[in-house]
Parts: structure tokens; C-alpha cells; sequence
């Protein structure tokens, strides 16, 4: 795995910092855990997790952000990732960068997904220079839509659409979308 030399984001009880290769282990074992691929179309193979990996690795040579590997300071151990990604689909919305997370069900309900999610959001638009910042889910997925809230994100309904990587007909289809722009972020 190279080093791609990002600037790691600290808060008070993660770092966010690029993939190494100790990572890939939880990271497909987070992949796997039904809890959390509940909304996503299926569950990974430790092979996908790998060019998953390799994909956030490239996008942060190409863009100089990307998505981060998720450590909790406590055990230094990865669990999950937070970051922002520029979406390879077409949708009404594209092209635009969205912010993403995934982390661990053994970490849920400590308030690191918006504690991590808040500093890439600040990097977003202050060492990125990013003008808005874009999110998306099934409208079940109670816990990332209270993320996006909990960052000041707005729901845009027109921005509603069929996911074009789910199949027609499958109940993980249709995702909603949230926005924040630099300037709602400033005002907040």
C-alpha cells in the first residue's frame, strides 16, 4: 500500500489518517457486519475491502482529499472510515463531493461518526476550499440522516433519485439528499 503523504485530521477522540496496511483486517470485518451493510446493497469481500482501500488511496494522489481511515485514540485501532469522495456515477446532482462515513457497530452511539464527520466537513471547506459538500441514504437509515442534521445539513427533496448502482425495483433504490454549502457552514 503507498503512502500517499495526507495531512492527518485529529479530534478529541479519533485520528483520521491514510490506510495502512494493519487496517484492512477491521475494515473488511466492518464490511461484512450485517448491523452495519444493513442499508447498502451487500456486504463486501475482504478482496472488494482491499480495492475499496486502494480506490481512497488513489482519489487522495488525484483530488488531495479523499476518504480517511478512522482511529480511535484510545486503542489505535481502525474503525471505519470518514471522508469525502467525488461520486464515479451519473445523477442530477453530480458531478459533486459528497461526505461519507462507515464505522464499526462495536462504536456506535458515542458521537464519533459527527465528531469525525464535523472536522472533515471543517477541512472540506477551509483546506480544501470546497464550496458545498453533498450527502446521500436509503430514507431508512435513521443514524446517518441524524449525522447529516447533526452537521448542519439540509434535506433537498428535489435531490431525491434512484441509486444507478442498486437494481431497478430493489428496496435500497431510492436514496435522499442532503446539501450544506460553505456559506451555511460559516453561519452556523
Amino acid at each position: 500500500m503507498e503512502k500517499t503523504g495526507i495531512e492527518p485530521i485529529h479530534t478529541k477522540h479519533l485520528v483520521l489518517r491514510e490506510w495502512e496496511p494493519r487496517d484492512i483486517a477491521p475494515f473488511a470485518a466492518i464490511n461484512k457486519d450485517p448491523k452495519v451493510m444493513e442499508y447498502f446493497y451487500k456486504p463486501l469481500t475482504e478482496e472488494e475491502t482491499l480495492a475499496m482501500v486502494e480506490r481512497f488511496q488513489e482519489h487522495f494522489k488525484k483530488h488531495g482529499f479523499g476518504i480517511y481511515a478512522c482511529e480511535l485514540k484510545e486503542t489505535s485501532g481502525c474503525i471505519g472510515f470518514v471522508g469525502l469522495n467525488i461520486p464515479d456515477f451519473e445523477a442530477p446532482f453530480t458531478p459533486c463531493v459528497e461526505i461519507g462515513w462507515r464505522l464499526s457497530s462495536s462504536v456506535w452511539g458515542k458521537g464519533y461518526a459527527p465528531e469525525a464527520a464535523r472536522a472533515v466537513l471543517k477541512a472540506a471547506f477551509t483546506r480544501f476550499g470546497l464550496e458545498e459538500v453533498v450527502a446521500f441514504t436509503v430514507p431508512m437509515n435513521s443514524r446517518s440522516l441524524r449525522v447529516m442534521e447533526k452537521l448542519g445539513m439540509k434535506k433537498d427533496p428535489k435531490g431525491d433519485f434512484d441509486h444507478p448502482r442498486v437494481p431497478e425495483g430493489h428496496s435500497l433504490r431510492r436514496h435522499v439528499l442532503y446539501r450544506i454549502t460553505r456559506s451555511q457552514y460559516e453561519h452556523q
